[in-house]
């Protein structure tokens, strides 16, 4: 008779729709794409946080609409801190050693 190896602990998440085995580890490509996600997220909202205004077609209207609305700065900055914060804080959640 074979010795039995002791069966690792699988747990369920969202009623049975992801399953993962105990004690395992996040696999390298997911830890990097958080990190690409992230930054991809601020460049993004660094780019277009005043609208799309060197388009060809609808820059003069996204320009002539800043100017009707006066955005924030302050408030802009503000939620890119935010943002920046919360890559920070989900990238380390990431990269952890998981127990």
């Amino acid at each position: 008779m074979e010795p039995s190896k002791p069966q690792a602990e699988i747990k369920d998440y969202a009623g049975g729709w992801i399953t993962e085995r105990s004690g395992t580890e996040v696999p390298g490509f997911l830890k990097l794409a958080f990190v690409v996600i992230a930054a991809g997220s601020l460049s993004y909202f660094f780019l277009y946080m005043y609208g799309e205004v060197n388009h060809a077609d609808r820059g003069a209207l996204v320009r002539q609409l800043n100017a009707a609305t006066e955005a924030s700065g302050v408030l802009m900055y503000l939620v890119a801190a935010m943002i920046i914060v919360f890559g920070v804080i989900v990238i380390a959640f990431a990269l952890r050693k998981s127990h």
